[in-house]
């Protein structure tokens, strides 16, 4: 809880305006069970940060995990980490502020090396991203000579850098089908590498890492988690493949937000991944009944609006995303050929 200390200085003048924003707020929030109240207490930092801003030439993007204070009362941008990649390169805005993980942002550094990339609160605590580094790629490639190397974006620079490409659970099925080579080392999740390997028929050669959020979804938390058998139920590659050959359908958020866009009123879905993602979904279709994942990723969660409006504010060093060139460099072929798909 921020004490009212800590809480932007709002300026009498500017009270109307700040009626406005709890209105606004509470207008996208109300349907997820945020009171008038709450949006009140959130309403001095979104207003602030939209000021803040546009007076410095900042665009936020927000990944879909987001919480939903951040994803409707912030940011410019939202969406997988995919879609924010390229849109990144595409905003004239040379200031980005990411609300996201550190490694999603080091992408959209490896691809805009002359733009400034901020994280509100940075910390590396990803169990895929912590599992493996570009030594062990390396070691990877010289025991499987030929194999061409698919790293996922949850993986930090340096093991982007000893890749040939990176890929999302939007286009991983695309790249790994789209490869000559019938044996393809992909990295570093285990549980997505296996299921790929399932739907594709090719030879994957995985790695022991995992997505604690997804992974810690067992067949047992799931039969909790669905309703009824008209409930049509659609999992994240990142899950257990006993949990990807039990559901309706399989894939990344980005195929998740496409099945939603096309879901008929009254349809109930349960989205197995990161529950702000799911929060997204309950505002933009309201007409779809969309069933509560619990499941958290806490690295996303750690950006708040306290946080983001500090590091708009004064950003530090801690804030800035910066990357060895010679890293940054070899990195790039592997993300900018993720964005060919």
């Amino acid at each position: 809880m921020v004490v009212i200390e800590d809480t932007p200085e709002i300026r009498k003048e500017e009270f109307g305006l700040l009626e406005e924003e709890v209105e606004r707020l509470f207008s996208k929030l109300h349907s997820l069970g945020w009171s008038r109240s709450a949006c009140e207490s959130i309403a001095p930092f979104t207003y602030k940060i939209n000021q803040l801003k546009k007076e410095k030439g900042f665009k936020i993007l927000a990944h879909s995990y987001q919480t939903a204070d951040i994803v409707f009362g912030i940011a410019d941008i939202v969406g997988d980490s995919l879609a924010l990649a390229k849109k990144a390169t595409e905003i004239p805005e040379k200031r980005i502020l990411f609300c996201g993980v550190d490694f999603m942002a080091e992408s959209v550094k490896i691809l805009n090396p002359d733009k400034l990339v901020l994280v509100p609160a940075r910390g590396r605590d990803c169990t895929l991203a912590d599992s493996i580094t570009g030594e062990d790629v390396k070691k990877l490639k010289e025991e499987n000579p030929g194999a061409p190397v698919v790293c996922y974006v949850n993986t930090n620079a340096d093991v982007k850098a000893e890749s040939d490409i990176c890929c999302t659970s939007a286009n991983a099925r695309r790249i790994i089908e789209s490869l000559e080579e019938d044996t393809i080392i992909f990295i570093p999740d285990e549980n997505m590498g296996n299921n790929l390997a399932d739907l594709t028929g090719k030879n994957i050669i995985t790695w022991p890492g995992f997505c604690r959020t997804h992974h810690a979804l067992t067949m047992k938390r799931l039969e909790g988690l669905i309703p009824d058998q008209e409930t049509k139920t659609f999992a994240h590659l990142e899950c257990r493949p006993e949990i990807i050959e039990t559901v309706d359908f399989a894939g990344g958020t980005g195929d998740m937000h496409r099945y939603a866009a096309k879901a008929s009123k009254g349809d109930k879905v349960l989205f197995l991944t990161e529950q702000g993602f799911i929060d997204r979904m309950k505002i933009e279709f309201p007409d779809v009944h969309f069933e509560d994942s619990k499941m958290i990723c806490i690295s996303m969660k750690r950006n708040d609006l306290f946080a983001t409006w500090k590091a708009l504010e004064k950003p530090t060093d801690d804030n800035i995303i910066e990357l060895d060139e010679e890293v940054r460099k070899k990195a790039f072929r592997a993300v900018n050929n993720m964005l060919k798909y």
